[in-house]
């Protein structure tokens, strides 16, 4: 573990950044990519027309009348070329929107639903479809500047530049379907989708604050007062925590959040607790808790947790009957527990400048977050010897990182799955095989 020098609103590590709630909606949304690509794509249309305007007058003025005509065969040639371009982007689009649309439905089917908003975040799902909108937007507009006169010198613009426009938004097009499917194939793989969750997962960590000696947190006398929730009900997605060591620091008290990031908080019940003084006027509170609809990565340490326990439950269930996969999940969720095994947990301590606590936030315990990794999991591991075998495996590797203090669950956790296993096994033999340590379950 690095050693790292403690800042303002934080005791341990880099303060945790804020989420912005803007930026999550346009990432959780479609609309926003599409309508400002073809936005943008009328204003390069207008330019391009203009200059094309100003080609043709150039070409009345210091040109010949065969270049003009040449221009008004070009002019034909490449509005039959456009045209076709315009039907084709129309397969195009919905090809990728049928693409899209069977891949979430498998990921939800197969996986979990918790997954989707993968799909939905994908930076290449987004620029293909805002890149495939605004070349057929292109394609209609070029359209709309063809003369319909046949007689060259009476000619007022011909879409050269137009159409150059089009070929090369073409070109980008083709390149983002390629680009499209290989991604999309890479999210149905359920080995990418799993490491695209603990890649998520892991910053969460980085930020964890706490006691340095590991302490437990100080005695700040009674309650004074609670702030109530007066905004919509939800998911609590995210924490202002300089903004709230702030508030503190200029009233002279202490908070302590009550709900843990990820907690479903409803509208009247307290979510901060006030020590040494009076609450903070509501004014100074705005905006300092973030709820939504779905639990989100940020500052979440057990969703990541949460969706691979998931994912493992659900191949292991009668219907999908692929252990193969839930050794896959135990695989990250024995990397995510690694990464926190030596954390500070149960209470994230954040300072002000004076090296006074103003924030006491509510983190899962170590105990809390082996059981949402292995609990599930273990209950459906009899009968499956490569499960069994991984987990027993994994639960030994993190005996040997932990400190003394956080043996106990894990412990816990491997009586208790020989148990089981000693009790559901058939013969001496089927125990002995399943109860066998493997890093890859049956290698």
């Amino acid at each position: 573990m690095r050693d790292v020098t403690a800042t303002e609103g934080s005791s341990w590590g880099r303060r945790p950044r804020v989420l912005s709630p803007l930026r999550q909606h346009l990432r959780d949304t479609f609309w926003f990519a599409p309508i400002a690509a073809m936005a943008a794509v009328f204003v390069v249309w207008a330019v391009a027309h203009e200059l094309d305007a100003l080609i043709v007058e150039a070409l009345k003025e210091h040109g010949s009348y065969q270049e003009l005509e040449d221009l008004a065969r070009f002019a034909d040639d490449a509005k039959s070329v456009v045209g076709t371009v315009s039907s084709a982007m129309m397969t195009f689009i919905g090809v990728v929107f049928s693409i899209s649309l069977v891949a979430v439905q498998m990921a939800s089917g197969q996986f979990t639903p918790r997954v989707v908003r993968l799909f939905v975040r994908s930076r290449i799902t987004k620029a293909t479809f805002a890149v495939f909108l605004a070349t057929f937007v292109l394609t209609l507009l070029v359209l709309t500047s063809y003369d319909s006169t046949s007689d060259p010198a009476a000619l007022v613009s011909v879409p050269l530049v137009q159409s150059v426009l089009t070929l090369v938004m073409v070109a980008l097009s083709l390149l983002l379907f390629v680009l499209y499917v290989n991604a999309t194939l890479r999210l149905m793989r359920i080995s990418h989708v799993i490491a695209r969750i603990a890649a998520e997962s892991l910053p969460a960590a980085s930020w964890m604050p706490g006691p340095e000696s590991g302490a437990a947190p100080p005695d700040f006398g009674a309650v004074t007062a609670r702030v109530l929730h007066e905004g919509q009900a939800g998911v609590l997605r995210d924490v202002h925590v300089a903004r709230l060591v702030r508030v503190a620091r200029r009233h002279g008290i202490v908070l302590r959040l009550i709900p843990q990031v990820g907690d479903f908080v409803v509208t009247g019940t307290p979510v901060l607790a006030v020590h040494g003084g009076p609450a903070p006027p509501r004014a100074a509170l705005r905006r300092v808790l973030s709820v939504g609809v779905e639990r989100t990565y940020h500052q979440d340490l057990g969703f990541g947790l949460r969706q691979l326990s998931d994912i493992a439950l659900r191949a292991l269930s009668p219907g999908v009957n692929d252990p193969t996969t839930a050794v896959q999940a135990l695989d990250r969720v024995i990397q995510l527990l690694a990464a926190l095994s030596r954390r500070p947990l149960d209470a994230a301590l954040h300072l002000d400048r004076a090296r006074t606590v103003r924030l006491v936030q509510p983190v899962p315990t170590w105990t809390a977050l082996v059981d949402l990794g292995f609990a599930e999991v273990r209950g459906y591991a009899v009968g499956n010897p490569q499960v069994s075998r991984r987990l027993l495996a994994g639960l030994d590797d993190l005996l040997l990182l932990v400190p003394p203090d956080r043996r106990e669950p894990l412990l816990r956790h491997r009586e208790l799955l020989c148990q089981t296993v000693s009790r559901e096994a058939a013969t001496p033999t089927d125990r002995a095989f399943a109860l066998w340590p493997d890093r890859q379950g049956i290698g």
